[in-house]
């Protein structure tokens, strides 16, 4: 469902302030797989999923999504395969819209657009079923306004934007850093249902070890721009916060207090 060869990324080449955030990067995603994404800042994470979603172009290698080369394609135009939650919930969706109207905007993502606007019966319909499953009432204030939400509710339409046209990849990008324990623990319980609901392929990045460890199927860990390890099947299951924090330290050969530090 996603491949990346020899992704390679360098930012302010030719200066002092010369920095490679991707060193050459081969991965690949099988449909349906969800994969955690974990490393200390400036490991490369946000870089490789800004690459994936062309918000910048890449120096070097291929991007391709379900067999299409899209390496070449701007943001736009890569939006029909990509869905994806950020970590501010103020980011993905319109303030002064209504929650129907950002929903609406979600369905219509990547087809043509027409000079007919209104939301039909049939949608208004399905997008009050869709917003159920939140079990946040939200399908019972379909024209408030998205401003007036909470930093959870918001974050949980972002999702629900993000995946009603079902995307064939879903980026979550720290989705739930922003929020309070509680309120993050219900997001990620919301992503895990509805990615496992749809077959979702989901690459999902995180700062926490133990959401990077108990969600998915798959763990990668990045540093310096590289994976430094990938670990899915049984031995990701039997994975622990010191398991993790020893297979870093290995590979990256620092100790293990500046590994904590880095990946707390």
């Amino acid at each position: 469902m996603l491949d990346l060869y020899n992704v390679k990324k360098t930012f302010n080449l030719g200066t002092i302030n010369e920095k490679q955030a991707l060193s050459g990067i081969d991965f690949y995603l099988k449909e349906g797989d969800f994969v955690t994404v974990i490393g200390g800042n400036g490991a490369g994470k946000s870089t490789m999923l800004n690459a994936i979603a062309g918000v910048w172009p890449i120096d070097e290698g291929s991007i391709s999504i379900e067999g299409v080369n899209v390496t070449a394609l701007p943001e736009h135009k890569r939006a029909k395969y990509i869905g994806r939650v950020f970590q501010d919930p103020m980011m993905g969706t319109a303030a002064d819209m209504g929650i129907e109207e950002n929903l609406a905007l979600a369905i219509r993502r990547g087809k043509s657009r027409t000079l007919r606007w209104g939301i039909t019966k049939e949608e208004r319909e399905r997008f009050h079923e869709d917003l159920k499953i939140l079990g946040l009432g939200l399908e019972d204030r379909m024209t408030s306004k998205v401003g007036l939400l909470s930093g959870g509710q918001r974050q949980a339409l972002t999702l629900l934007m993000a995946t009603i046209q079902k995307p064939k990849l879903l980026l979550l990008d720290e989705h739930t850093a922003a929020l309070d324990p509680k309120t993050a623990a219900n997001v990620l319980e919301l992503s895990d249902k509805i990615v496992a609901e749809h077959n979702l392929t989901t690459m999902m990045i995180t700062h926490n070890m133990s959401d990077a460890i108990h969600h998915g199927n798959r763990i990668i860990m990045m540093n310096q721009g590289k994976i430094i390890l990938d670990i899915s099947g049984e031995e990701k299951k039997k994975l622990t916060k010191a398991d993790l924090l020893q297979k870093f330290s290995e590979v990256a050969g620092v100790s293990e207090e500046t590994d904590e530090i880095l990946l707390s």
